[in-house]
């Protein structure tokens, strides 16, 4: 017999959270929209950057965090994609390295509740935005350096953390090694997200022609920090599908892949790349 082909519609899920500082209540408090989005039907659930802790101080980071051995909230997370029998992806959590540095790293877990892939996020939040916000993420956490893409049941999902939405090629990279969907779970600040978060998000799924998934931190955080909220699902034809507003929560949009395939077959764009070579006009016009 031939061999079955691949469901090409699938429901996805957002968990919207406003972590705090006890990454046990945090980790409660996670589990219990993951099992809200199964319950609506999600099969693919997404959750933000920083779902087990939203803290800015290194110490209190160190003392809070574990490793991934015997880490107790990654297991909590894998018992419950194995319960659920769902895909389950934690957007990010902060893992300890053996170098004492932290890793920002995502989590695709299988319905099994084995561990598909990891991501540690490539680009440093190394902002000063003013009135006091300043963030220095390269003073805690090591950069990754690998693009990464799996397979989903329904097609490749390129993954991203937060700012690196801000680095179009890296998104451009994905959907050329073969990505359908791109992650970018997040916690944007509230200055960044009213100004630029559904614009660049829009952007990254027209220019990929591909779904983009983002599960968004929202609210004002116990260290101080307000992010934007507004878990976003859109299509490759940079339509939104579902928008989380502003409060913890989930949404859901079901996820047909001919509409993916219908843009990439009217405008091939991701076919189209020239080589070209920069070159500065000289005064004299040449």
């Amino acid at each position: 017999m031939p061999a079955a082909s691949p469901p090409t519609t699938f429901r996805a899920g957002l968990v919207q959270l406003c972590s705090g500082r006890d990454v046990q209540r945090n980790v409660h408090e996670a589990i219990a929209l993951i099992r809200e989005a199964a319950q609506k039907g999600a099969d693919y659930i997404q959750t933000p950057e920083c779902t087990t802790l939203m803290e800015l101080d290194r110490a209190q980071l160190l003392a809070a965090l574990e490793p991934e051995p015997g880490n107790t909230a990654l297991a909590a997370f894998t018992a419950t994609a194995r319960d659920l029998k769902r895909w389950l992806h934690i957007g990010s959590m902060a893992i300890k390295l053996g170098d004492g540095r932290l890793a920002n790293r995502s989590y695709l877990i299988a319905p099994d509740g084995k561990i598909a892939c990891r991501y540690d996020k490539i680009h440093m939040f190394d902002v000063d935005l003013g009135n006091g916000d300043q963030y220095r993420e390269s003073e805690s956490y090591a950069a990754g350096s690998d693009a990464v893409v799996a397979d989903l049941p329904w097609g490749p999902l390129g993954l991203t953390i937060c700012y690196d939405l801000r680095f179009p090629a890296l998104h451009r990279a994905l959907a050329k090694g073969g990505a359908k969907f791109i992650a970018v779970p997040a916690a944007f600040t509230r200055i960044t997200g009213e100004a630029h978060w559904h614009t660049l998000l829009r952007a990254r799924a027209i220019e990929t022609q591909s779904f983009v998934f983002a599960a968004a931190q929202g609210g004002r955080h116990e260290n101080g920090r307000e992010t934007f909220g507004h878990s976003l699902i859109i299509s490759p034809w940079g339509q939104v599908l579902a928008d989380g507003g502003d409060a913890p929560g989930v949404i859901t949009a079901d996820i047909d892949l001919s509409i993916l395939d219908d843009v990439r077959r009217r405008l091939p764009s991701l076919s189209h790349d020239r080589a070209f070579e920069l070159r500065r006009a000289s005064m004299d016009g040449t």
